[in-house]
């Protein structure tokens, strides 16, 4: 396995080959001394400075007590396999044996430079199994699409060249997966901010909507949804109360959970699963909570305004009306006469009655008395399109909201799927080029430009009224000092950090976690929450990572998969093939979008019977942990091997 990148993402992801799933990794990287990050000045020394260094001595000293396998990182190994590249030509990837490789997995913070090391390398080695990190869906379906099909022909022409009896065999395996980090960590961390959000995975046409439930007063029974697929750590302050990593032991979250751990774990909450269906696009995924977002039309124009218009309406009506009864015409040509007299483009009335000539003069005043609030209509409606292009401010009266630090790749989606709960979201960010302003321009987003590390930007935002603080700049330092002010401001506030590195989000977790125990902290490091998804794409095309949603510290994958060529599942019932903390199957996937009449997809059965016998032909959705789906799709050594 190949692993090419330039950030977190590839470490992680190396590491997960390595430990997890046992396989070879050469881990393709810049120069040390050019990857290197720069350190981040913080404002609040006293504080931030002296907590950060204080974590990040707690994290050296674990990372160099001695320790091995999953839980020491695999450094040592990987430092081993390293190839240190400026840029990755075909050389490069000639050097780290992509012509030999089963998979090879790009995933360069720039997409550019990840498609342009495909191309070289399904030129290289057309039977290769690729993974692209790209940020631009559209893009990365039409690449995915492009490069399958000069595998296919380079599959054809090896077929001819060898008389129709090889290639036939390896067609199947050489794909191109394409997938986002910032679509597999936004979900977790829009649904981390906010209490009682449901956990939710949607890709290719299906949707799977996970809730996590409080324990239950006594007396009560829980409600166990489709399945238990987890619980929570053993605490009732906090549902992360324990550190909530592999390493928490019995007090930590347990992943899929068989039915007597369920019964006996008295006093944990879960998450259970809630939903399994095809994703249509009138699927509404909204929550239900806050403001949704406000019409563009309603905004042309103020409330005076449009009280203005309403009355000049109002005062035709009456001049028809009562031209009308004056002259006993129709009311549409007496409404006719009337606009005239309005615009003054109507002949005067000389020689007709009295009561004809004074509706005239009361016409003329009425059209007098519209030209401004038309004029003011004009200029309302300018300025508001103009400021359509503009970022907005927050309105006065805005309580109960997220703030939200940072508009790059991560922050932007996370703002998506915030809009999608219709969440109300405030936005701070410095960069006034950065690629999420345009989308909150879109949403009408309320934005504060600024730096988050000067004072008077997170009161701008709103920080003493708001409900959560997202923090998902790529800074460590920022995000740190950010939550830590916040936390100053209002204690019992609810964040969420985005850290670099998972040993130090445990640290900071667990340092904000003691000094403030009344209120929720989460850390999240993205590499850690989208690692697995690449891990298991990088295993064949015959499996499809749906999505992974985060359980504490921990993470749950979704993958729909084929059942043939996995011993583990095919010809064994349901209920046999459940391993209680590996893998659980919650749905057959027969393939057709169709409604049958009770409104459910006809062609997903979700509830199972235990006796029901997995056939090689059927296609499964399941959910599976990280070392249970390595179980389930690790290759054998002889196809390590290349036999």
């Amino acid at each position: 396995m190949i692993v090419c990148g330039d950030d977190g993402l590839a470490h992680r992801l190396a590491h997960e080959l390595r430990n997890v799933y046992g396989e070879q990794v050469m881990l393709v990287v810049p120069p040390s001394e050019r990857n290197v990050r720069p350190p981040v000045v913080v404002r609040a020394a006293g504080t931030a400075s002296a907590l950060l260094d204080r974590m990040t001595a707690v994290v050296n000293r674990a990372a160099g007590n001695g320790t091995t396998g999953a839980d020491s990182g695999g450094e040592p190994g990987l430092r081993e396999r390293v190839l240190e590249a400026v840029e990755l030509t075909e050389a490069v990837l000639a050097e780290a044996g992509a012509e030999r490789a089963a998979a090879l997995a790009l995933v360069y913070d720039d997409d550019e430079t990840n498609i342009r090391a495909a191309l070289t390398a399904r030129r290289l080695n057309p039977r290769l199994q690729l993974v692209l990190r790209l940020y631009n869906r559209r893009l990365g379906q039409h690449i995915g699409e492009l490069l399958d099909q000069a595998s296919a022909l380079a599959a054809v022409s090896d077929s001819t060249d060898d008389g129709g009896s090889s290639g036939s065999g390896n067609r199947s395996d050489a794909s191109t997966t394409v997938l986002s980090d910032a679509d597999t960590a936004a979900p977790a961390l829009a649904a981390t901010a906010i209490t009682g959000t449901s956990k939710v995975v949607q890709t290719d046409g299906l949707l799977l909507r996970a809730v996590e439930r409080l324990p239950p007063a006594p007396g009560e029974v829980a409600d166990p949804g489709l399945y238990t697929l987890a619980l929570l750590s053993a605490t009732s302050s906090d549902p992360a109360g324990a550190d909530g990593s592999e390493s928490s032991g019995d007090q930590g979250p347990r992943l899929l959970p068989d039915e007597a751990a369920v019964a006996a774990a008295t006093g944990r909450g879960t998450v259970v699963l809630q939903q399994v269906a095809y994703a249509y696009s009138g699927t509404s995924m909204s929550g239900g909570r806050g403001r949704g977002v406000v019409p563009p039309f309603a905004s042309l124009f103020s409330r005076r305004l449009r009280w203005s218009l309403a009355g000049m309406v109002g005062c035709v009506i009456a001049l028809a009306v009562a031209l009308t009864i004056a002259t006993g015409d129709h009311p549409l040509h007496a409404t006719y006469l009337t606009l005239l007299d309005l615009f003054a483009i109507n002949d005067p009335a000389i020689g007709s009655s009295m009561p004809r000539q004074i509706l005239q003069l009361l016409s003329g005043l009425v059209g007098l008395l519209l030209l401004p609030v038309l004029l003011a209509a004009v200029l309302e409606a300018l300025g508001t399109f103009r400021s359509g292009s503009a970022v907005r401010r927050p309105p006065r009266g805005l309580s109960g909201h997220v703030v939200l630090l940072g508009l790059g790749k991560i922050g932007t989606r996370v703002l998506t799927r915030l809009r999608e709960l219709n969440i109300p979201v405030v936005c701070v960010e410095a960069d006034p080029e950065a690629r999420g302003l345009a989308t909150a321009r879109r949403l009408r987003v309320p934005v504060v430009l600024g730096d988050v590390t000067q004072e008077g930007v997170l009161e701008a935002a709103k920080i003493n009224r708001a409900q959560a603080l997202l923090a998902l700049t790529s800074a460590d330092t920022t995000n740190l000092e950010a939550v830590l002010y916040g936390r100053s401001v209002r204690p019992d506030l609810r964040v969420v950090l985005r850290l670099y590195d998972d040993d130090f989000a445990t640290a900071v977790y667990r340092t904000l976690r003691a000094a403030h125990p009344g209120a929720t902290t989460r850390s999240r490091s993205v590499s850690h929450l989208a690692a697995p998804a690449f891990a298991g794409a990088m295993m064949g095309r015959q499996t499809q990572i749906l999505g992974t949603i985060p359980v504490e510290r921990r993470v749950l994958l979704f993958a729909a998969m084929w059942v043939g060529g996995h011993a583990q599942l095919e010809g064994r019932t349901v209920g046999e093939a459940f391993r209680a903390g590996a893998w659980r199957v919650l749905a057959l996937d027969t393939g057709v979008r169709a409604v049958g009449e009770d409104g459910r997809p006809s062609g997903l059965v979700w509830d199972l019977p235990a006796t029901y016998v997995l056939r090689a032909e059927d296609r499964v959705v399941l959910a599976a942990t990280r070392r249970g789906l390595a179980e389930l799709l690790g290759r054998r050594r002889g196809e390590r091997a290349g036999v």
